[in-house]
């Protein structure tokens, strides 16, 4: 029994109503998925590839689409790229923003222009550092070891062997692409000989095997600057894996993994430290010491302080990522109620209690 072939809305995920953007958006996933310059070998993707290519083909030209709708799903025949009601004739090369896609992914206008320009961005690289508490607050300079894949040392990217380099395809000209032709319609295809790249290497690089690219680790010194909190992402530009065919590098990304702090909560730029006083202390007021990350501060307590409130340190938080300045210090006050009394204590305490009208659960019953 013959297998109904899929419609061109199944292969790019699509629903039939879908949008321009919306099928330029999933061809753009299936096609950066299958393409063979990242399936080498792999004739399944390849396969996909060609499917996903000649679905958007269709879908992307409003004439046929619109053909497509009326009689495709009624018309037994199989059409472009497998797709019911085809009869019609169409070629990668016609349609500008197939090959303004490519020309931005791959580096070729739909396979039109010669193998050196086919270039393509490096990935990007993330690394996390981990930091103590101290050290995200003043910042530091440290080495950080990378692996990634970068150009051959010896062949300098270009997959030749040192004094070759690679020739243009004969099969297809240098295009990376080549015509197929199926009954009424033509369909491109990635060039088998070359699998689009529009070169072929005859004598390939000993140390690379022909892939122009190695795994190398590097060491990268990075500045992590003062105040950065855990998860802070750190941009070194061009310090990612190498592009492909002359195409820029990736990025790098340093993630800061910042130990939390036995002594302080950090609520954005502000530092938060439990301060606690005695039972008198808060009653009548005083003056205390106080930590901060440059030292000892002293910092008045008001007469009648309650347990929880906090009292304010300017200028003495995290340094600030973003502009200037530093955020504050904030002292969370934790009255303390002795767990021990002496008899002295007791009798002061009970005679206070003996003259106190106060009533602090009044509150409660009102």
């Amino acid at each position: 029994m013959a297998t109904t072939p899929k419609s061109p809305y199944d292969v790019l995920g699509v629903a039939k109503g879908a949008s321009a953007d919306e099928i330029k958006k999933a061809y753009r996933k299936l096609a950066r998925e299958y393409h063979p310059d990242r399936n080498p070998g792999d004739e399944a993707a390849e396969e996909r590839f060609k499917e996903v290519q000649g679905a958007y083909d269709l879908l992307s030209d409003p004439e046929k689409r619109k053909q497509y709708d009326a009689f495709g799903s009624a018309n037994g025949r199989a059409g472009a790229g497998g797709f019911p009601g085809g009869n019609y004739n169409f070629n990668v090369d016609d349609f500008g923003d197939l090959g303004d896609f490519f020309g931005n992914l791959f580096g070729g206008r739909g396979g039109a222009t010669r193998a050196q320009s086919r270039s393509q961005r490096g990935s990007d690289v993330e690394v996390e550092v981990n930091l103590s508490f101290e050290d995200s607050l003043k910042g530091i300079e440290t080495k950080i070891p990378v692996t990634l894949e970068t150009a051959c040392s010896e062949c300098h990217g270009s997959g030749a062997r040192p004094g070759t380099a690679p020739k243009i395809c004969p099969e297809c000209n240098g295009r990376g692409v080549v015509a197929e032709s199926q009954g009424f319609f033509a369909l491109s295809q990635p060039c088998p000989r070359c699998r689009g790249n529009g070169t072929v290497i005859e004598d390939p690089c000993p140390r690379c095997g022909g892939s122009g690219r190695e795994r190398r680790t590097k060491r990268y010194t990075v500045k992590i600057p003062a105040g950065v909190k855990d998860g802070t992402r750190i941009r070194l530009k061009g310090k990612g894996e190498a592009g492909f065919s002359g195409g820029e590098a990736g990025d790098l990304y340093v993630v800061t993994r910042v130990q939390p702090s036995k002594l302080y909560e950090r609520r954005g730029d502000d530092l938060v430290v439990e301060l606690p006083v005695t039972f008198t202390e808060a009653a009548l007021g005083a003056t205390v010491e106080v930590p901060t990350p440059d030292g000892t501060v002293s910092l008045k307590v008001k007469p009648g302080t309650q347990d929880g409130t906090l009292l304010r340190v300017k200028g003495k938080g995290a340094p600030k990522l973003k502009g200037s300045g530093r955020g504050d210090l904030l002292a969370r006050v934790r009255v303390t109620v002795p767990k021990k009394l002496k008899k002295r204590e007791r009798e002061l305490l009970e005679e206070l209690q003996r003259q106190t009208n106060e009533d602090p659960r009044e509150a409660l019953f009102s």
